[in-house]
């Protein structure tokens, strides 16, 4: 193990000295916060204190992943990095938001997802790529490639990541076979991109470092 995310709340008067406590564990890479555990990522990204505290988080060198992503959640995304520019931020499974598919709202997300692209500081989390269509979840990798092949046309192959969403991607699939999708659809991209995507890239997002010879660390 290398690196751990924590459960801090920003905006909360407790989060700088909790902050302060954690960071001084190398192992403590960051914190999760998004649409989960009750919580509106849009309603908190809009409030001083919220800001204020990722700004410490961003010091400290730390990164922020984000949740259930919503075409919303890409938008304040767009807001919360133009007021922090150097906040690294994950965005975990991407593959899972729903598209809109009403002209303007997909124009708008399809705007606010090139303007992210755009923007090295921000990663992406290739997980919970399964579907499920009319009470089935397809296997097969070519019902799927599309989508991949749009997010790595936005991102390139070094700003995504593997995730594997275990336990929560057995509402899907086992989880080999979770695995399997991903394996070979970055197997067809070549061994450089599948070493990027399942674990190089991690390196650069969350500044993890290795506890032993054995690790690689580059």
């Amino acid at each position: 193990m290398v690196g751990t995310v924590g459960n801090l709340e920003p905006g909360k008067p407790e989060f700088a000295r909790q902050l302060e406590r954690f960071h001084k564990n190398p192992l403590f890479r960051g914190i999760r916060y998004g649409n989960l555990w009750g919580r509106d990522f849009s309603t908190e990204t809009r409030r001083p204190e919220f800001i204020s505290d990722l700004k410490l988080l961003s010091r400290a060198g730390l990164s922020l992943d984000t949740a259930n992503p919503t075409p919303a959640l890409i938008g304040d995304l767009l807001r919360l990095t133009d007021k922090i520019p150097d906040l690294r931020v994950i965005i975990d499974h991407l593959p899972q938001l729903r598209v809109p598919t009403e002209g303007a709202a997909l124009r708008a997300y399809q705007g606010d997802l090139r303007q992210i692209g755009k923007r090295p500081q921000i990663y992406v989390k290739i997980s919970e790529v399964f579907r499920r269509v009319d009470g089935q979840i397809p296997i097969d990798l070519s019902f799927y490639r599309s989508t991949l092949d749009e997010l790595l046309g936005v991102f390139g192959e070094d700003r995504v990541l593997f995730g594997s969403d275990w336990p929560n991607s057995d509402n899907w699939k086992p989880y080999a076979d979770v695995l399997h999708l991903v394996q070979e659809y970055f197997a067809s991209r070549g061994p450089a991109a599948a070493e990027k995507y399942f674990w190089k890239n991690s390196v650069k997002a969350y500044r993890w470092t290795k506890r032993n010879a054995s690790q690689p660390s580059s």
